[in-house]
């Protein structure tokens, strides 16, 4: 049995005024996303590299940051699932994003890099493996075409 789930993003942007879109080189990528039932819009823009506003969330970034907010739930659920109590979770992860000669480009690693202090010296080891189980478990992660890593470290309080 499956349960589906639909989710629902609508994009706004319009050219500056006096602009055009005629040179790829000068039109602002600056645009805002509204997500369904949500208070208020993301404020987006490109990468810097791809001529954004670089103080503004890109795609790259919300990529990137769903990936790590969904590993982050998948494996406070499965620690919880083994009465793993954690006490506090951050993650510095890091994507690589390749870009080729016709302008194309994909993710071709990412890596997580979790710190997850839990209260029982007795199941670092658990906790430490749990991270292949969570990552089967994100959704995010399952719709990548990019190898993901964990380098995860687990500090006992």
């Amino acid at each position: 049995m499956s349960i589906k789930h639909t989710f629902k993003a609508q994009v706004n942007w319009t050219i500056n005024e006096g602009g055009s879109t005629s040179n790829p080189r000068t039109f602002s990528r600056n645009h805002e996303v509204l997500i369904a039932n949500k208070t208020s819009a993301l404020q987006v823009s490109a990468a810097e590299p791809f001529r954004g506003d670089d103080a503004l969330y890109n795609p790259e970034d919300l990529l990137l940051s769903a990936l790590v907010s969904c590993h982050m739930m998948s494996y406070l659920y499965v620690c919880a699932q083994h009465n793993i109590e954690v006490l506090s979770y951050t993650d510095g992860a890091e994507g690589n994003l390749e870009v080729v000669a016709n302008g194309s480009g994909s993710f071709k690693c990412v890596r997580l890099k979790p710190v997850v202090t839990i209260k029982d010296s007795d199941q670092k080891d658990l906790a430490l493996r749990l991270h292949a189980k969570a990552n089967a478990l994100c959704f995010i992660a399952n719709s990548c075409n990019f190898p993901i890593s964990h380098e995860a470290t687990i500090v006992v309080a």
